[in-house]
């Protein structure tokens, strides 16, 4: 006789009868508590009956076929509503990996994708259907690259469209995303087929499940891209959840890890193509006497004055100040842009510097390769997305170049703060203060 503590009470119910309540022998097979249950209901058929959890999450205790069988059946009916209802079920018993395997393997994934394909029932009945097929093929017994590309364009067509169900966009923009980070040939498609555009306008929207469920997607994308150009993004002045908070910051993280080549490969002292960009700072900053009309020995000399007025430390080669990597090309970048971006400025920085007495210059080439460090150390340049951070600067959604804004605006106030301290060079390492991360 089994021991009282393997004895339970539980009720079971069956719409159109009167509940029973039994005493559950836990250690019994399922299937002989099944047959009793049954006989209590005259029930015939017991291998084609199953127990489902009536609280919470609808789980099956076990399936053999009987319920898949009946909304495979349902979902084909001629009668709408008990399309809806049996779509509706479906829905919330597809959570199940069991009766999942029932219903797939009575091919209902496919009736589901028809359904999709078709498009003529109503926005409710379609965001059952959706979230049906979501949730079957997150079981991963099918694989996402088994489907058609006319249901991926219709799902996209859903994302796209200005006018539509929101349930409907939220599952659709999900499904997206399972499909990129499936395989590289449904980035594809689904990258031809989604449109930026609609894309940033979802992340507009009031509506936060699709805000967040439209960066998942656009971050999918991203990451597998790669190289993906990145817009600025504007999102609702609401309070951000913190699932928007952490799409976010990976969209800025991945976003600013695309610097990380630079920031990693020094300097080529033979790249004719860095040697000239080297050599525009340096005409950018000074105005000097025709070079062509000078002797190589005169212009060698003239070429390594001004490169030493400019800060670099290695007058006749000044390539060699950016072989430390980091921040390697990054820093000969962020210089470039503060000249050609804002050229009054940095003929302005230069000038005065080169007008101070020697101890008291501020170095521009060295000061830049430093903040340039500084700022990918702060920024986290090169170091992966963590799985709970949530830490994003707004700034950064409002500007197409962050690094090298930050570089201009750090630079003017690191030349100001060296003005004000009357610094020399022994005070070099104390000017640039760590500053914090942008607000």
């Amino acid at each position: 006789m089994p021991q009282q503590k393997d004895i339970v009470k539980i009720a079971i119910q069956m719409p159109g009868a009167y509940p029973q309540l039994i005493q559950l022998d836990q250690k019994k097979p399922l299937s002989a508590v099944i047959k009793e249950v049954c006989d209590g209901w005259n029930l015939s058929g017991p291998d084609n009956h199953a127990l489902q959890y009536a609280d919470g999450v609808q789980m099956y205790i076990t399936e053999s076929g009987c319920c898949a069988e009946d909304l495979y059946k349902g979902i084909q009916s001629a009668d709408s509503g008990v399309r809806c209802d049996s779509l509706k079920q479906l829905a919330n018993v597809s959570t199940d990996v069991t009766f999942a395997q029932e219903f797939i393997s009575r091919d209902g994934h496919v009736l589901l994708v028809k359904i999709v394909e078709d498009g003529n029932e109503s926005p409710l009945i379609m965001t059952h259907t959706l979230t049906s097929f979501f949730e079957l093929m997150d079981h991963q017994i099918v694989s996402w690259e088994n489907l058609s590309s006319a249901f991926i364009k219709k799902i996209a067509s859903l994302v796209n469209a200005k006018v539509c169900d929101a349930s409907i966009q939220q599952v659709s923009l999900a499904l997206l995303e399972s499909m990129v980070q499936s395989g590289r040939a449904l980035y594809l498609l689904v990258k031809q087929e989604v449109t930026l555009e609609r894309l940033l306008a979802h992340l507009q929207v009031a509506n936060q499940q699709i805000q967040t469920k439209a960066m998942a997607l656009l971050m999918a994308l991203l990451q597998t891209a790669g190289d993906a150009d990145r817009q600025n993004i504007i999102h609702s002045s609401g309070a951000v959840g913190d699932e928007m908070a952490h799409y976010l910051y990976v969209l800025q993280s991945v976003t600013l890890n695309h610097l990380e080549p630079r920031m990693r490969t020094p300097l080529d002292c033979y790249s004719q193509d860095q040697r000239e960009v080297l050599h525009t700072l340096r005409q950018a900053a000074f105005e000097t006497e025709s070079e062509n009309s000078l002797s190589n020995e005169r212009r060698r000399s003239l070429c390594a004055k001004e490169f030493r007025k400019l800060g670099f430390s290695n007058n006749s080669n000044p390539g060699q100040d950016l072989v430390r990597a980091p921040p390697g090309l990054l820093a000969l970048d962020t210089m470039e842009y503060f000249s050609s971006r804002y050229p009054d400025a940095y003929s302005r920085f230069v000038l005065e510097n080169s007008s101070r007495e020697d101890k008291h210059e501020c170095p521009f080439a060295r000061s830049s390769i430093q903040l340039t460090l500084v700022l990918c150390e702060i920024l986290r340049i090169g170091d992966p997305p963590s799985e709970t951070g949530a830490d994003y600067h707004p700034i950064f959604f409002s500007q197409d170049r962050l690094v090298e804004e930050l570089f201009c605006v750090c630079i003017q106030l690191l030349n100001k703060t060296w003005k004000e301290m009357r610094a020399t060079q022994e005070d070099f390492d104390k000017v640039p203060e760590t500053p914090t991360a942008p607000s």
